[in-house]
């Protein structure tokens, strides 16, 4: 917790309890100066509900493992100020959406990974370790491409925003097929087709309907809508010349 002083003031927060079939509970917390919703959350923790479960770990907007539903949106918690989302001075925590609720705001994170496996989300080397590593021309369109997608670090919170996932439990999800995108564009790739074969199929890139909630909350600034937006053309381009 911050060593800020109170400011006098509380707020009321709700936090779920419990797993699928919890609640929300009220708790009154004092409102303090630079405070973080994550801050909210560990004073409740350390003063009022010992047995709260929730995840952080760096504190500092680099991991991504705080994230939860802040008033409805997926957010960093870390780096959410109660300032600028306390609404009539209360808040409402909630586990991610579109995930499995283990207990209060911790989630089943196994879903949101599969679908990363399903999309083929692994890269397949064209060399080997006893061999000189491929070069890779910075400039070229392919690397580019690549680079401006690689950042994502699996918060989910993507996936927690995206109204098809919420729809269609088999859409793999905007952080899954952001990294095919990468793969797809990466020349070091030793099977990018198997890459466009795992996104055509159902639940693939072409069951985004481009909303761009993704893009609205990524914590690092990532467009996967763009990402999918180029499966969907490279996918099509190799449909038709018969390499799927």
């Amino acid at each position: 917790m911050q060593d800020t002083a109170d400011t006098g003031e509380m707020l009321e927060v709700e936090i779920w309890r419990g797993a699928e079939d919890g609640a929300l509970r009220t708790y009154r917390v004092p409102r303090r100066e630079s405070q973080t919703v994550l801050d909210v959350v560990t004073w409740v923790q350390r003063n009022a509900e010992p047995a709260l479960a929730y995840r952080f770990a760096c504190r500092v907007g680099m991991c991504g493992s705080c994230a939860m539903q802040v008033n409805g949106k997926p957010r960093w918690t870390c780096r959410t100020h109660v300032a600028k989302v306390a609404e009539g001075g209360r808040l409402r925590i909630e586990p991610l959406a579109n995930l499995p609720k283990i207990k209060d705001l911790a989630t089943d994170m196994a879903p949101f990974f599969e679908k990363w496996a399903d999309a083929r989300g692994r890269h397949e080397p064209t060399r080997t370790r006893h061999e000189p590593m491929a070069p890779v021309s910075s400039e070229s369109p392919e690397r580019i491409a690549a680079n401006a997608a690689i950042e994502c670090i699996n918060c989910a919170v993507c996936y927690a925003a995206c109204d098809v996932v919420g729809w269609d439990g088999s859409y793999l999800g905007p952080a899954a097929l952001n990294r095919a995108w990468t793969l797809a564009n990466d020349e070091r790739d030793a099977d990018r087709s198997s890459v466009l074969r795992a996104v055509s199929e159902s639940g693939g890139c072409h069951s985004c309907h481009s909303h761009g909630s993704c893009v609205e909350h990524c914590p690092v600034g990532l467009n996967p809508t763009a990402g999918i937006a180029g499966l969907k053309r490279m996918s099509l381009t190799a449909l038709v010349r018969g390499e799927l």
